[in-house]
């Protein structure tokens, strides 16, 4: 029987085009997003493009206990899970003292919560398989403090630190753990953020979100513990272990508070 991914945030941008890389390769998928016209989308042109099953779940995953729904919907076809991708995640740019607690905690809730709790659901039947797979999507932000998105750097410190961790401790097991980091991405991350003033900025540096995925799954079959697509981002997420933090910290801030 064909092995089966889970892709959360799947609807557009890097899940979407992960989607498809993995359906490239031959998975079957579980589609998990907010909206459910793109699910269905993406859903019939993958099964059409590479002969693939697509099934999807459109749900909040802020929402209290979608994120457990989603894990029994996935349990519950009993199909064999290799692949757990937990790419859905947003940003919100302001200072914190300024911004809508609402809001920042319904970031917390998907950035970190949801991830947590899919990992937590689906690990059992990911060490089932012969070779299991976690992709966790954070971000360059991971690798500082940034001003101005404060909450959301500090969520994906946390995605990279949690995947760490997990990687070690499943170290013995058949379940590989992967940290895709993608620095500016052309998706509509700048926009949802609230941070238009740098999308100029941003449409410099951008790389497609397929080459992304590209690089994110090929360094998650690798098993390589970090992922930084494009070598301008590794370059920044390495200076970030050696220049002085305070001078990190003040050209973002400078970056982001603009």
């Amino acid at each position: 029987m064909k092995e089966y991914a889970l892709v959360t945030g799947a609807g557009r941008g890097i899940g979407k085009c992960i989607a498809q890389v993995l359906a490239e390769a031959g998975y079957h998928l579980l589609l998990v997003s907010r909206t459910e016209t793109d699910l269905q989308e993406l859903g019939s042109d993958l099964t059409a493009k590479y002969g693939v099953e697509a099934h999807y779940f459109a749900a909040d995953l802020t929402a209290d206990g979608v994120p457990k729904q989603v894990s029994e919907w996935c349990l519950s076809r009993q199909v064999p899970i290799a692949i757990l991708v937990n790419n859905a995640g947003y940003g919100l740019a302001g200072d914190f003292a300024e911004a809508d607690l609402a809001g920042q905690l319904n970031m917390l809730r998907l950035n970190i919560d949801a991830l947590v709790i899919l990992s937590h659901h689906l690990l059992p039947e990911l060490k089932k398989q012969r070779q299991g797979y976690i992709l966790n999507v954070g971000s360059t932000a991971a690798y500082q403090a940034v001003p101005g998105l404060a909450a959301y750097s500090a969520t994906k410190s946390f995605v990279l630190s949690f995947s760490r961790a997990l990687r070690y401790e499943l170290k013995n097991t058949a379940v590989s753990v992967s940290c895709l980091c993608p620095g500016p991405t052309d998706t509509d991350f700048v926009k949802r953020a609230g941070i238009d003033a740098l999308a100029e900025v941003a449409a410099r540096f951008n790389m497609p979100p397929l080459d992304v995925a590209r690089t994110g799954i090929k360094g998650m079959f690798r098993k390589k513990a970090e992922i930084v697509p494009g070598l301008t981002n590794r370059l920044v997420a390495y200076a970030t272990r050696i220049v002085p933090k305070f001078i990190v910290e003040e050209v973002a801030g400078r970056m982001y508070k603009r």
